[in-house]
């Protein structure tokens, strides 16, 4: 039975140990003669110099056989080895073959144990790698997304990971999150990537930032909306630094290859304040405020602007004001100020008890000049 050939192929084009394969192929077609000769005991060697199989069964020696099964002459038993007794047991080569039946057995049990060594060498290879941005090509499309070519090996982009506006070309270069590493395949996969997510766009920003990377600039939250919009708070370890324009680059030319990876979606970059008004106020961008009061006990902040920003600020099919209230983790209430006086008004100050009477006032006076 020659089988180097076979190995050798197994070892070279699925990257496979070769011992294991050796170990798995000899298991194998031990379980097999075991299936057919189920009184025997069976020892299974690969020979290297000749690249066959060599099967052993152990046999009691005995100086008269009845039971040529599972016994040996001694004299037969010297010739195998030359220390050979009554009473002990040795290997004596097999030369009986096994059926179909069995062979399929041994087959199927092959064929799923180098599946499992495959499966292992995938997760040896890139389970220090998840979590991390790597590139592959885009190899085909799949009812559940698409399949990624990286290097050897193919990993699985489900459409829920996808950014919902791109389409991917077969062929093109791609770049994605290793969002996990299965132990065993699901399907075909054990790779799974991930194109749709906030650690994605971390990722890049410290892949094209040497600030954030280094730790010099922290990202310190994000929110998403793929193919429509990301808000990143960024803040600075250094006073010298500033975190957005760090980030941004000169000419943009830091924060556009992350605007191009994520094709028509756009970034708005916030620095981090310790006041909470500020922090909902900026986390509206690109809407001009004119005021904030946070009602932190509620879980909500009032926020008073122009009735020209107030589409900005709610963005397209609401996305902008909906991650804002993500970001800050407050619910956001528009209110319009429709003249000037109305907004000097806004800055009168007033104590907190009055605060909800005042708001009530202005309400009912906007509804009767309207």
């Amino acid at each position: 039975m020659i089988l180097a050939d076979v190995i050798e192929s197994l070892v070279e084009e699925r990257g496979l140990d070769k011992e294991k394969v050796v170990g798995i192929v000899c298991e194998g077609i031990k379980v097999a003669y075991a299936k057919k000769f189920p009184r025997l005991a069976f020892d299974v060697l690969f020979n290297k110099k000749t690249g066959a199989l060599e099967v052993f069964a152990e046999k009691k020696v005995v100086s008269s056989v009845h039971d040529d099964d599972i016994e040996v002459s001694l004299r037969r038993a010297k010739i195998i080895d030359t220390n050979a007794q009554v009473d002990d047991m040795i290997k004596v080569p097999f030369e009986e073959q096994v059926g179909r039946i069995e062979i399929l057995t041994a087959k199927q049990i092959i064929a799923g144990k180098i599946r499992d060594l495959e499966q292992q060498a995938l997760v040896d290879e890139f389970a220090d790698k998840k979590g991390s941005i790597i590139s592959g090509v885009v190899h085909k499309r799949e009812k559940s997304g698409f399949s990624v070519k990286i290097g050897d090996a193919l990993a699985l982009l489900p459409k829920e990971n996808s950014i919902p506006t791109e389409l991917l070309r077969i062929g093109y270069p791609v770049k994605a999150l290793l969002k996990e590493v299965l132990g065993v395949a699901k399907g075909d996969y054990q790779l799974i990537l991930d194109r749709a997510s906030s650690d994605f766009v971390k990722k890049l920003l410290e892949m094209e930032i040497p600030e954030v990377f280094e730790g010099l600039v922290e990202v310190k939250k994000i929110v998403r909306t793929p193919g429509y919009k990301t808000k990143a708070v960024v803040a600075s370890t250094s006073k010298e630094i500033d975190p957005v324009g760090t980030c941004v680059g000169v000419g943009g030319a830091r924060i556009k290859p992350i605007l191009r990876e994520l094709g028509q979606e756009k970034i708005d970059l916030i620095e981090w304040t310790d006041s909470l008004e500020m922090f909902v106020k900026n986390s509206l961008k690109p809407a001009e405020i004119d005021k904030v009061e946070v009602f932190e006990d509620e879980g909500r902040a009032v926020v008073w602007l122009a009735e020209d920003q107030r589409s900005v600020a709610i963005g397209k099919l609401g996305q902008n004001i909906i991650l804002a209230s993500r970001l800050t983790g407050l619910d956001i209430q528009l209110q319009d100020v429709s003249s000037e006086k109305e907004r000097e008004d806004l800055f009168i100050s007033h104590d907190d008890d009055s605060q909800e009477e005042n708001l009530q006032n202005f309400e009912k006076e906007e509804s009767e000049e309207s």
